[in-house]
């Protein structure tokens, strides 16, 4: 499959032991904490798993998040907080801002979190399936829905849990709207990219192939300037990506556009568009080479390397050449100095984010079981223990692109 992602780290965390001896006052009680601590640590554990395939990480996910809710969900019969809320403590590093943790006290920050790099997860699988040899039919539409899984999970924290923190996400990292819009947007942008490449092998119309282009380099760039205001040496590479990207893409929306043009016998206009093509072409190919050589978060690719690129290249190269002769030989049109302008909407083939809900409730989380967990006890401090609260990076599988076959989505 013709394609390469930019991936950020995943998100890595301290250890939980949801031991609240005291607290926990019935045998049910205790068991939701032991249930908790081995889901928590299932989940974590499938995010570095090379077999996890989508439906094993929905069953994870689920497994650990239809517990938490019993921490978070008012299960009184009342509108008050729930009383377990915020017994415990929470750590979480930052996928742009390095190996530094942060801590709430609080459930929604660990469901925030721990959903965030589920959602990463998607986005990671979606990258190693879209970069293997030979990719199949089923797998090229497991990428594009893993990308909108991805997508829809961080739009729905964006928009209904994050707001529900009572301390604020800290400015520049994840949790703060303009990187989690970077990431929403960045999903929709790589998942318009298997349409097109669906779109061009079953020869679809090159009208509705430069338009679904031109989308998706709009995508990017305002992925990039959502991030225009991080600092540097935070976001540089991640800003690289977006703008290499987005010449790629208005490069292969002039392409097609040219031979929309021509097909309308405008070869002069068709010749222009073409000439655009290759110069955007070769500034993407420039922002490859600023890409590799900055430093920060992300993969020490090649992408003007890989076969995808390169392909597109010589597909300009054919079809200006194509145009030139033809307007030789038959139109004898003059070529504009200015480009023509790209004013096209894409009508079919936008991807759209895949809605994001949690799980019910598990049933171990009555109000009856809930009754007998007693604040007034205290819990064990987990602090006596320092150990366990180290954040440790996770050691992520080997990622770097395999060789490009040349194959498209099919």
């Amino acid at each position: 499959m013709a394609h390469w992602f930019h991936r950020n780290p995943l998100k890595a965390t301290a250890p939980v032991s949801f031991n609240f001896y005291g607290v926990a006052g019935s045998p049910a009680a205790n068991k939701i904490c032991n249930d908790l601590r081995t889901t928590r640590a299932r989940l974590l554990e499938m995010f570095t798993d090379v077999t996890c395939s989508p439906e094993i990480m929905k069953n994870a996910t689920d497994a650990y998040f239809s517990l938490l809710q019993g921490f978070i969900s008012s299960l009184d019969g009342t509108t008050q907080e729930n009383k377990m809320r915020f017994i415990q403590n929470f750590k979480w590093t930052d996928t742009i801002q390095g190996n530094i943790p942060s801590a709430q006290q609080d459930a929604v920050f660990e469901l925030v979190s721990m959903a965030f790099n589920v959602a990463l997860w998607y986005t990671k699988f979606a990258s190693r399936l879209a970069g293997k040899e030979n990719i199949t039919e089923p797998e090229a539409k497991d990428v594009h829905r893993s990308l909108k899984v991805a997508a829809g999970i961080f739009k729905t924290l964006k928009e209904v849990h994050i707001p529900r923190l009572i301390t604020p996400a800290e400015k520049g990292r994840d949790l703060e709207t303009r990187v989690i819009d970077a990431y929403i947007i960045q999903c929709q942008a790589e998942a318009q990219e298997v349409t097109i490449a669906r779109a061009i092998e079953l020869k679809h119309n090159a009208t509705l192939i430069a338009a679904l282009a031109f989308e998706t380099a709009n995508f990017y760039q305002k992925a990039n300037q959502t991030l225009n205001t991080l600092e540097p040496e935070c976001s540089s590479k991640w800003r690289k990506y977006f703008l290499l990207k987005q010449h790629f893409y208005i490069a292969y929306a002039y392409c097609y556009y040219g031979q929309t043009l021509l097909a309308s016998d405008k070869c002069g206009e068709a010749i222009r568009a073409l000439q655009e093509a290759e110069k955007c072409h070769s500034c993407a190919v420039d922002q490859c080479k600023e890409y590799r050589q900055t430093k920060g978060p992300g993969t020490t690719a090649k992408p003007s390397e890989q076969l995808f690129f390169l392909k597109l290249g010589g597909v300009i190269k054919n079809t200006l050449e194509k145009c030139q002769r033809e307007n030789g030989f038959i139109y004898f049109h003059k070529v504009p100095t200015e480009a023509p302008l790209l004013e096209l909407k894409a009508s079919y083939g936008l991807a759209e984010p895949i809605p994001f809900e949690l799980p019910p409730l598990s049933e171990q989380c009555s109000a009856e079981v809930y009754a007998t967990f007693d604040l007034t006890k205290g819990a064990k401090n987990d602090k006596a223990k320092p150990k366990e609260e180290e954040v440790r990076p996770m050691k992520e599988p080997d990622l770097k692109p395999q060789k490009d076959t040349g194959c498209v989505v099919s």
